[in-house]
């Protein structure tokens, strides 16, 4: 045997045995899988897992994750399982259906597809949803985070409008074939335009955000198979969008343009007028989402979320996984009760982890500490 069929034998084990128990299955049926699961891989080198052990290993994935905050409802995963598809033009339309039924119409459910981990299948995209960035002689015009891959995409022939907020295509790979793109039809795509409740003019800014928040760039790991292809998506926390995608100033950078139309002064920093901006921004946000009847989380919910999976966690026996840095908010985090924690971060599975973009040279694993918005909830790979 191999030192990789060995180690992933060892993963399976291990998560065969933990996944059963917690299922409450009995210990002969807990051997029976095992002996099953070597037997594959002796034969084939690989093995692969029932619809309920994936279902299960996404979850246990979000349960993990040492940077989401909202892993209080990580049972509530809904597991879309395409392993059977074969062509880009049926993964498009799977991803399609994610879309569709994580957006329901404004109620987000959480949800996860995957799709085989033996066809080399990769989703070029950050998200699934995600707004163009185009470098222009007048500046960057839309979101900067996305300029390579908006250059990527226009490479293949996708031409968009030059807006502030163009939806870029799904662009998919399957090994060293030819990546294809496609556009996701426009009723799929749920905005919401923001305005402020008590600031009318707050409107020509001209702002908006997108309903769902679908990373599609991580891989799922689950018993020592990783899985290049598995979308999933939360709900947001205010602050991913108020707080880190239009206020960074390598992003959209609007702190400058609220305080203008809050007629703030902006010649000092001793006037606070970025905290200021930065708190309205943040209730236009929620009050946009909310008023569109669209889910999504304050930071300060989502932080007494967190505390009761952290009793939940200890109450079950398990130690709890988590990055402290990550899971306090940027907006007031000392106003919630995780600033108050410490925490021990450990590498865990299953889980969900970084990888090289697609559209890189370098197809090794990528360890990516920058914190911008993405699970479950807010700044994790929920709720980016």
């Amino acid at each position: 045997m191999t030192s990789e069929m060995g180690n992933i034998r060892e993963e399976a084990i291990s998560f065969i045995e933990m996944t059963y128990q917690e299922l409450g299955k009995s210990q002969e049926e807990i051997q029976q899988r095992i002996e099953d699961i070597e037997q594959q891989l002796k034969s084939s080198g690989t093995y692969q897992h029932t619809a309920e052990e994936l279902a299960y290993g996404a979850k246990l994935a979000w349960r993990n994750n040492s940077r989401c905050i909202g892993r209080l409802f990580w049972d509530s995963l809904v597991t879309f399982d395409e392993r059977s598809l074969q062509s880009t033009d049926d993964i498009a339309e799977a991803l399609f259906r994610h879309i569709q039924y994580a957006t329901n119409e404004g109620r987000i459910r959480p949800v996860i597809t995957i799709f085989a981990p033996d066809k080399d299948i990769r989703l070029w995209n950050h998200q699934l949803i995600r707004y163009a960035g185009y470098e222009t002689p007048e500046g960057i015009i839309g979101d900067p985070a996305s300029l390579e891959f908006t250059q990527r995409c226009q490479e293949l022939g996708w031409q968009g409008h030059g807006t502030p907020f163009d939806i870029l295509p799904l662009v998919i790979q399957i090994g060293q074939h030819q990546p294809k793109w496609f556009m996701i039809p426009d009723e799929m795509i749920l905005r919401v335009p923001l305005r402020h409740p008590d600031v009318a003019d707050f409107t020509q800014l001209g702002l908006e955000w997108y309903a769902v928040p679908i990373i599609s760039d991580m891989a799922l790991e689950v018993g020592g198979i990783r899985y290049t292809a598995a979308p999933f998506n939360g709900w947001y926390m205010e602050t991913e969008i108020g707080a880190r995608n239009l206020a960074d100033k390598d992003r959209y950078n609007q702190l400058p343009a609220v305080a203008d139309l809050l007629g703030l002064q902006r010649e000092s920093n001793t006037s606070l007028w970025m905290d200021r901006a930065l708190v309205e921004l943040n209730i236009a946000v929620l009050h946009s989402f909310k008023e569109n009847q669209v889910s999504i989380v304050d930071h300060h919910t989502a932080a007494a979320q967190f505390m009761t999976f952290s009793d939940q966690e200890q109450a079950q026996g398990r130690e709890l996984n988590a990055r402290w840095s990550w899971l306090i908010p940027p907006l007031s985090p000392a106003t919630t009760p995780v600033w108050h924690h410490s925490y021990k971060e450990r590498e865990v599975s299953p889980n969900y982890v970084y990888q090289s973009p697609a559209y890189h040279d370098d197809p090794r694993p990528q360890v990516n500490d920058k914190k911008d918005t993405h699970i479950l909830g807010a700044g994790c790979p929920f709720h980016s």
